[in-house]
């Protein structure tokens, strides 16, 4: 499929779709860091936390969608049509609230939730298609040096995001007279994306599928829809308000179930499902999947629960409790960046996925075990170790799978890969939120009013990555402090669980040589 394209052709769809994936990946965190504004101009403190459950629920339950799309259609009119979505959502975003409510769809903060949903729904295009395209465009034996520019893509995007957002919420109003700053958070979208679009339109090939298209099953991608959304809105929801044996979370999840369930048995029957549950029975999918199932929420987990450590126990702003993720962030691009080299370079991945687990389970180690009186430096060392441990599993799973299935699945196999992580990290924060409410709880079992707020403002932090301004807004007491600590530790001895079950998976992958075309088929003995 790409065999006739030049070099230069490769290089400039390789740079259009990295720039597309670095606008969905910048909008993750941009984000977050405008929504007290948002919610202060919008009146919607009751509702912020569906500004990211709302992105969230789109962009994961599309994931599997644009995998059995981009296997059906050409690559380059499902990259245009995700970028084109997503740019339309991001402008629908900054124009939310501006010509007050509107029929349909309510008032600003309403508004902004339906065009949140709107953006997840390109987003998750962004990603998955990042990945297939590479795959079309390079074989696997030299994918690994281009996979990794992915993991560097997401780390610089976790650090530039903040400050973007920051600075663009403070000032964007002196930048455009009559325009909120909060806006352009969304705005800024626009003119990176259409110079992604230009590189997608003129340089892009078409990357046709390499099969018959089939007519889809659009009864399956109901159900998929049906059965994945409920799932997320019921991980995401507050369990401080909505515990897990609330009536309204036990029926989202168990509506989730029988979806699912339907989904499974319908694409069982149909000749062309929207995922091929042969792939299954490959060892490398089946495996590398479940490690990615259990590996989701580490990153996760860091980048939430980092910052109310920082805030929480050690007393730092909100402003430096951002900065301190700079090292986790670094760490990711170092280690992705070399370890799609060496896997070019060498020609085996799974003694690089390991060897990265091994240091994000020391690291993760460090941080279960830290006391109350670390410091700041320490803290920072400790994360940059997490860093480079994860970088490895940003490309290297993904390049396993790739390599291992028929080349006419690449993109359901690809998309697989990233739904299993995106649904992984929501079970774990999830579940991490709750232990984290445990351990305080049990902690403080007694507290008075100064206690009683800090486990509730803790939840609201934890449901969404935000609110470490509510947080922080007045010193703890050493013993809440001294709580907060502890409650952590566990948050992080669960993690550290997490990924030594994802090891656990790692060592029964099959390693096969990487293939030196993306022509060939894969079956391929298994490296000694």
């Amino acid at each position: 499929m790409t065999e006739e394209l030049t070099h230069r052709q490769k290089m400039l769809t390789f740079g259009g779709v990295l720039l597309a994936m670095f606008l969905g990946a910048l909008d993750q965190t941009i984000v977050s860091t405008a929504l007290p504004r948002i919610v202060a101009d919008l009146h919607g403190l009751d509702r912020f936390t569906w500004v990211a459950t709302a992105y969230l629920v789109a962009s994961t339950a599309l994931v599997p969608i644009y995998g059995k799309l981009a296997d059906t259609y050409s690559r380059r009119t499902i990259e245009i049509v995700a970028v084109s979505v997503f740019l339309l959502g991001s402008m629908l975003c900054g124009l939310a609230g501006e010509f007050g409510p509107l029929p349909l769809l309510g008032d600003g903060m309403m508004q902004l939730i339906v065009f949140r949903a709107v953006q997840g729904l390109g987003g998750a295009g962004l990603f998955a298609m990042a990945f297939i395209v590479i795959a079309d465009l390079f074989p696997p034996a030299e994918r690994g040096r281009y996979q990794g520019f992915v993991g560097a893509v997401f780390g610089t995007s976790s650090v530039l995001g903040p400050f973007l957002g920051g600075f663009l919420t403070d000032n964007g109003t002196d930048l455009i007279p009559g325009v909120a700053g909060w806006r352009l958070v969304f705005y800024v979208n626009l003119p990176l994306g259409a110079l992604a679009l230009w590189f997608i339109l003129t340089q892009m090939p078409p990357l046709r599928p390499r099969t018959e298209r089939r007519r889809l099953d659009y009864l399956s991608m109901l159900l998929l829809l049906l059965g994945l959304g409920p799932l997320v809105v019921g991980l995401q929801l507050n369990k401080n308000e909505y515990g897990w044996g609330h009536p309204l979370t036990l029926g989202l999840l168990g509506g989730a179930l029988l979806m699912l369930t339907l989904f499974v048995r319908r694409s069982l029957r149909h000749p062309n499902p929207i995922l091929a549950f042969s792939l299954f029975h490959n060892p490398v999918f089946r495996t590398a999947n479940a490690a990615l199932f259990l590996l989701g929420g580490a990153f996760l987990g860091l980048i939430i629960f980092e910052p109310l450590f920082m805030v929480n126990v050690l007393g730092e702003s909100a402003t430096r409790a951002g900065v301190s993720l700079i090292p986790l962030s670094m760490g990711v691009v170092t280690g992705s960046l070399l370890a799609g080299q060496m896997v070019s370079r060498y020609g085996h991945y799974k003694r690089w996925m390991l060897a990265g687990l091994v240091v994000l389970m020391a690291g993760l180690g460090l941080l279960a075990t830290m006391p109350a009186t670390v410091s700041y430096g320490q803290v920072l060392t400790y994360l940059l170790i997490c860093g480079v441990g994860l970088g490895p599993s940003m490309p290297l799973y993904t390049l396993a799978i790739q390599n291992a299935v028929e080349p006419q699945l690449i993109g359901q196999a690809t998309s697989a890969s990233q739904f299993f992580r995106q649904i992984g990290g929501a079970i774990a924060a999830s579940i991490l939120g709750t232990i984290l409410t445990l351990g305080l709880s049990s902690a403080l079992p007694a507290a008075g009013p100064a206690g009683g707020t800090a486990p509730s403002a803790a939840t609201a932090a934890v449901g969404e990555g935000v609110g470490l301004e509510t947080a922080g807004e007045a010193p703890l007491s050493p013993e809440l402090r001294t709580a907060f600590s502890r409650a952590i530790s566990q948050v992080y001895l669960v993690t550290l669980l997490l990924v030594a079950g994802g090891f656990l998976m790692t060592l029964f992958v099959p390693e096969l040589p990487l293939r030196k075309s993306n022509e060939e088929g894969q079956a391929q003995p298994a490296l000694e």
